[in-house]
């Protein structure tokens, strides 16, 4: 611009000279013709006398040539910017590479540096070499090359049933939200109860590998609440529009900074949120002389609670030829059961102790609780009650489990299950209140924990407004206690009343659900009646549709039907065969329990029984409720 500035300098006196010539040859052709012309064509500027029409063409050539040298020099300009421009982003686009290959040491997780200028932007045509790096799912790398949310909205720690009951819910109600679930297990949510139920009657030999089993109504379906599909990828969950799921896998949150909202993983990295639901669930307990054996009992030791648990369970099952279940409660009985059907099929010994008289017998009523021993037996599985593990020890490739009465048992393998202890490893850091009775973090009638934080599933220890403060380990109560976190992290607040339910199958033909306080040391009443080839477990699923008795009932449907007029039979002693029945547990003479023994599909009315808190001078009539004198 500067060379034209020069050359218009230049010129510009000879174009004014020009021009006044030019004025001067029209006005004395105007002065000849004795009048002026009003209109003159521009044509006739170079039609004047010689010397005018001279000038006016080196005028021309002079302004052709000036605008000639202007468009060269404006073409190398940009020329010469094309190439600058192109540099700078070879340049920019090498940076994560220089600094990756440059700097030996262990990284850091910084922030690209930011760049104002219009050209620094990434051309679109070229990729840094860290955006064509793919990196296999689940596995650890560098904070500088993955691609973890810095910032979710809504981040649910644990990728339980619990989670993903949240995530669902907080997508209803708000459909554009991001949600992040953070997980140390590599599988995607998936429900746990088919891990002790039915997989293991499945007849399909890749059952380990497809995780998918039929349901005792014949229906199959996946353990997985959803496929992959589903969820979005972590990397995208800032850009998305549209929000989603995005599911952080392998990896584990260690820390919690409650006043800067944000929480740090095992591998250093920082996620900021603006609510957080803490599900962490449980870890399975084990016993204090398995973990003192030493690293051999510890290595033929299964702590049943995830899929590699099943899986590792199920190759150990084909393997050996005796495996030990030590505890008589929910899951100890399922697998007992559950491996005794392989007793059958091959020479494997299954062995069931515990410290109680008989099966389930801190929640079933004694007799019950001796008929259910009787049916495990059945199933093939040897039992042996009352038994107080006092040492185990590996000799000559047997496990010796040595009772405190003296007893000895020889074994290959041990299935250890003796309860669940609430995950609260967070809980020191982020300043939060574990209950000294009932483990668990203690959550006011929203589940709340803290601002911004809510807790759901195993890992909750709420105050049950019927019953007191509780925490319950079961598969309902983390539908509904995880539904509910997740609507009042996005503004419901509401309380959580919800009544929650549980189940247990001894296989396909017994089963019972239960609601409330169900401790045998309570005062029971039971009313049984003769079952129906319609009471079982495979029935139940044929009426309700899914296998999972408690995603086909809710809370608002427990509505009481019409007690059946039948009247119930003459009182039955206990040496029957409980075919099906109700067992009311009572403190200060109100139900604060009820089992439904092979009864299905009645849960909302013992919801109700339990919410009204009313005193029941006859239970019998209250059974009647319940229909189970009807075929």
């Amino acid at each position: 611009m500067l060379q034209c500035r020069t050359v218009w300098k230049k010129l510009a006196p000879l174009a004014r000279a020009s021009s006044t010539v030019c004025r001067q040859n029209l006005r004395r052709a105007g002065l000849n013709n004795c009048r002026i012309p009003a209109c003159v064509p521009a044509a006739h500027m170079s039609t004047g006398p010689a010397g005018g029409g001279r000038q006016n063409q080196l005028y021309a050539l002079l302004v052709g040539a000036a605008g000639l040298g202007g468009s060269i020099y404006a073409y190398q300009t940009v020329k010469g910017d094309n190439k600058r421009y192109q540099k700078r982003l070879d340049e920019i686009a090498s940076r994560p590479y220089k600094q990756a290959t440059e700097e030996a040491a262990v990284p850091t997780q910084t922030d690209a540096p930011a760049v104002s200028e219009p050209e620094a932007a990434p051309s679109p045509k070229e990729s840094s070499p860290a955006e064509k790096t793919q990196l296999p799912t689940g596995v650890a790398s560098e904070p500088a090359l993955t691609k973890i949310p810095s910032h979710a909205p809504y981040l649910l720690i644990g990728g339980g049933t619990a989670s993903f009951a949240a995530a669902r819910s907080i997508r209803a109600r708000d459909p554009g939200a991001k949600v992040l679930i953070v997980t140390d297990e590599a599988d995607l949510p998936y429900m746990r109860p088919p891990l002790s139920k039915e997989l293991w009657f499945s007849d399909d030999s890749s059952v380990t590998e497809t995780l998918r089993f039929k349901q005792w109504n014949g229906k199959e379906r996946s353990i997985y609440f959803q496929p992959p599909s589903f969820y979005i990828d972590p990397k995208e969950l800032e850009s998305t529009e549209n929000g989603g799921v995005a599911v952080l896998s392998g990896k584990k949150v260690v820390h919690m900074d409650v006043r800067g909202n944000k929480v740090k993983l095992d591998d250093d990295t920082e996620i900021s949120y603006d609510k957080c639901l803490i599900a962490t669930g449980g870890v399975p307990r084990n016993l204090q002389v398995i973990e003192r054996a030493g690293d051999e009992v510890m290595k033929r030791t299964t702590l049943f609670r995830k899929i590699n648990d099943f899986k590792s369970l199920d190759k150990v099952s084909r393997n050996v030829q005796s495996i030990t279940i030590v505890g008589g409660g929910f899951l100890g009985s399922e697998l007992a059961c559950a491996l005794g059907r392989r007793c059958n099929e091959s020479d494997l010994e299954v062995i069931q102790m515990f410290p109680e008289k008989g099966n389930m017998g801190k929640v079933l009523p004694e007799y019950l609780s001796n008929w259910t021993t009787e049916k495990v037996k059945r199933e093939g599985v040897k039992v042996i009650s009352e038994a107080l593990v006092k040492s185990v020890t590996c000799k000559n490739d047997k496990l010796e489990i040595k009772l405190k009465d003296g007893r000895m048992v020889k074994t290959d393998h041990i299935v250890a299950a003796v309860g669940l202890e609430p995950n609260v490893d967070l809980a020191k850091s982020a300043g939060l209140e574990v209950d000294s009775d009932f483990g668990g973090y203690r959550v006011n009638a929203e589940l709340q924990a803290r601002s911004n934080i809510w807790v759901a599933g195993d890992a909750a220890c709420f105050y049950d407004i019927r019953l007191g403060r509780r925490r319950v380990e079961h598969h309902d109560h983390a539908v509904v206690s995880g539904r509910l976190a997740g609507e009042n992290m996005t503004g419901a607040n509401k309380p959580y009343w919800h009544q929650s339910m549980f189940w247990s199958d001894l296989g396909p033909d017994v089963g019972y659900e239960a609601i409330g306080i169900v401790d045998s040391s309570l005062p029971t009443v039971g009313v049984f009646a003769k079952a129906t080839a319609k009471d079982t477990p495979k029935a139940a699923t044929e009426k309700s549709g899914t296998g999972i008795r408690s995603e086909s009932e809710t809370e608002d449907v427990a509505i009481s039907p019409a007690a059946s007029s039948t009247p119930p039979p003459p009182a039955q002693s206990h040496k029957d065969d409980y075919g099906k029945g109700v067992i009311f547990y009572l403190r200060d003479k109100v139900v604060v329990g009820i089992i439904l023994w092979n009864v299905f599909n009645r849960m909302p009315v013992a919801r109700k029984i339990i919410k009204d808190g009313e005193e029941h001078v006859d239970l019998n009539e209250v059974a009647k409720l319940f229909n189970i004198h009807e075929d």
